[in-house]
């Protein structure tokens, strides 16, 4: 497939059922070149948008907004991550980090707002809120660790960055640049 082509979402979808079932930098070297960023942008922005409506969050608009700032975010930290991987010696292209990452993000978002969904509804339970709750959070916190180890692999791969220090320099200065850039333009609007 040449990576002018746009993959459909179910093909996507099965990408990445592989991907989460067996992470490895192979699995994703298998998927790497099959999509673009536009196929990223789609993918990520339907799953923001379902996240979104399983949220409720804010009502149209907010499902909008909360869509529309997934998008800013994943494609901000993807670019980071394709610019430090870069100089760390990397050889990807944008397609390959923003497709590459987008094949977990996306599945991520929703399966983590359908879990808040359904723990929203427990814990307007009697004496289940507390337990609801406690399970949000570490459910927050598989999600956090599964981001980190799919973007460690997906960063090998999609950059063919094999030195695991190089990998976490490029994850690392990603993470930090998007925390900082976020930080100011939060303080700018």
């Amino acid at each position: 497939m040449s990576m002018s082509q746009q993959t459909s979402i179910p093909q996507m979808v099965t990408q990445s059922r592989d991907v989460l079932t067996n992470p490895s930098v192979p699995t994703f070297e298998r998927y790497e070149r099959r999509g673009t960023f536009a196929s990223a942008a789609i993918y990520v922005g339907l799953a923001a948008l379902i996240a979104g409506v399983l949220g409720s969050v804010g009502g149209l608009g907010g499902i909008i907004y909360n869509a529309i700032s997934a998008l800013i975010n994943f494609f901000l930290f993807t670019g980071l991550v394709y610019y430090i991987g870069k100089q760390q010696g990397g050889t990807g292209t944008f397609d390959e980090v923003a497709y590459t990452f987008s094949l977990f993000i996306a599945p991520l978002a929703v399966i983590g707002a359908a879990i808040g969904l359904v723990l929203g509804i427990l814990g307007s339970i009697p004496f289940l809120g507390i337990v609801a709750g406690l399970a949000g959070a570490l459910v927050a916190i598989i999600i956090l660790v599964a981001q980190v180890y799919f973007a460690y692999l997906a960063v090998q791969s999609s950059m063919n960055i094999v030195d695991q220090g190089k990998a976490l320099i490029t994850l690392g200065g990603a993470f930090l640049a998007t925390v900082l850039i976020q930080i100011i333009l939060g303080m700018l609007f």
